[in-house]
């Protein structure tokens, strides 16, 4: 299997992860189309860092070669598959969890 088919596999994988097993439904929101971006800009910079300086080498063979601020496109996919895939589990766990204590309400008596 190449980067490119791993990477492609992975978005594929996390999406159908958070709509139809964890159903949180994170890519269906606005929330997260309007906050992605954010996410994309640092993930552009560190990986611009990473493989414009060489720390990271890909093999030409394995991957299709579009670049975007020297990442190659499979990077931002799996990028993408883990927040995806992050904030899907984050929401769920949230949600499956019992509130804790309201940060606003009155202080605890002391003892």
């Amino acid at each position: 299997m190449t980067y490119t088919m791993a990477a492609v596999t992975g978005v594929v994988a996390a999406v159908l992860i958070d709509v139809f097993a964890i159903r949180s439904r994170v890519v269906l929101g606005k929330v997260f189309w309007c906050t992605y971006p954010i996410i994309f800009g640092f993930q552009l910079l560190s990986n611009g860092i990473l493989t414009g300086r060489g720390v990271v080498l890909y093999n030409p063979a394995d991957i299709l070669g579009l670049r975007l601020v020297y990442a190659p496109v499979e990077d931002l996919l799996f990028g993408f598959a883990l927040i995806v895939l992050t904030l899907s589990l984050w929401v769920r766990l949230s949600a499956a969890s019992p509130p804790g204590p309201d940060p606003s309400g009155p202080p605890a008596p002391p003892p």
